[in-house]
């Protein structure tokens, strides 16, 4: 813990870790169990047809850039890390789940389990790869922008880490999935869709990234805390 802390704030600093890491599992898993529905969104200007996985997933960038914020890099990539693992772990318990039949009271029958979690295992790979990915890039362009800037314009780090490694998440998704099953053209409007739109999330999370970070140095008296926390 930051030494420089009171025992209680010091307490609340790892009860506020703890619970934007949860917040990130949470929607890291949510993610990848509704991946499989397909939904339109017709924002006016813009019909968006994307994955409802793609709901809230921008919620965990705005949790790394605030961990990173306030946590450091070393405590934001553990959190990333450890979201791969518990993925792994979840996927893993729907494949063994697939391995027993149903019994004739079930009211999730075998045909309906399959539909839903069923995933192949090309989109497995490409939702591990790109979130791996994704998410390390995120937190490395965070810090980069915040050294560049030297601390300041908070809305450079928040909007240009998230834009660039979701680009990077959409390419790596749509690609590996639909490389060798449809045209270039195809896949170029399904990842500038995709894209698109996590781009419009990012950019209305912005204030949710400046009041997060205003009331926490208000009650910590601090920005950042020591990279021991």
């Amino acid at each position: 813990m930051d030494l420089s802390l009171s025992p209680k704030k010091q307490h609340d600093a790892l009860w506020l870790y703890m619970l934007l890491a949860g917040l990130f599992t949470a929607a890291l898993v949510v993610c990848n169990l509704v991946a499989n529905k397909f939904i339109s969104i017709d924002l006016g200007f813009h019909t968006f047809v994307i994955s409802a996985g793609v709901l809230p997933y921008p919620l965990t960038f705005l949790v790394t850039d605030l961990l990173s914020e306030f946590y450091g890099k070393r405590r934001t990539n553990i959190v990333v890390l450890s979201g791969f693992a518990i993925l792994l772990f979840v996927l893993g318990v729907l494949w063994l789940g697939a391995q027993f039949s149903a019994i004739d009271s079930s009211p999730v029958s075998d045909s309906a389990y399959t539909q839903v979690f069923g995933n192949s295992q090309r989109v497995i790979l490409a939702s591990m790869a790109a979130y791996l990915v994704a998410q390390l890039v995120d937190v490395r362009l965070f810090h980069f922008w915040k050294n560049l800037t030297k601390g300041k314009h908070l809305w450079v780090r928040n909007n240009f880490s998230t834009m660039l490694s979701q680009f990077v998440d959409t390419i790596l998704v749509v690609g590996i999935i639909f490389y060798d099953r449809e045209s270039l053209g195809t896949i170029s409007s399904m990842v500038l869709d995709g894209w698109l739109f996590k781009v419009l999330c990012a950019a209305l999370d912005t204030p949710l990234m400046y009041a997060g970070v205003w009331a926490f140095k208000r009650y910590f008296g601090k920005g950042e805390l020591e990279s021991q926390t």
